[in-house]
């Protein structure tokens, strides 16, 4: 039998490293949906300038030149892509989902294929800070 290599918080068996961020709001999820899918919600979570069309393997592109391509979109729930930086070694897949609850909604953030623990840490401070940057702009304090 072979023994399972230690794996530290975040870390994964074959997605290298991953970051979530959740918070439940006080939003129907349709509203929720339709901040994160306008060109002002896309600045917030994917960058400046994005456009996401909702079919797979569709392209994008930022502002500050970040690139990737839509890998699964489910229109009022769901959108993950592939997201690479200029000069990364490597793309990144970030995902955002609302999830109706009895009172709003759940909207969570996640990113997986992060290079190591210090980039988690980091990729974790933005997803807060994403998360209340949308709270601020939709007043569901």
């Amino acid at each position: 039998m072979t023994p399972t290599p230690h794996r530290v918080t975040g870390q994964t068996m074959d997605a290298g490293f991953q970051i979530g961020v959740s918070r439940t709001l006080r939003l129907p999820p349709e509203n929720l949906w339709r901040f994160l899918t306008s060109p002002r919600g896309l600045a917030l979570w994917l960058g400046k300038g994005a456009r996401v069309e909702p079919t797979r393997g569709a392209g994008y592109t930022t502002a500050d030149g970040a690139t990737g391509e839509v890998r699964g979109y489910h229109e009022g729930t769901r959108i993950r892509v592939t997201h690479r930086v200029p000069g990364a070694a490597s793309a990144t897949t970030r995902q955002v989902t609302v999830t109706p609850v009895a009172n709003g909604a759940v909207l969570r953030f996640h990113e997986e294929h992060l290079t190591d623990a210090a980039h988690r840490a980091c990729r974790r401070e933005h997803w807060q800070g994403v998360l209340a940057e949308v709270v601020r702009a939709l007043g569901a304090e």
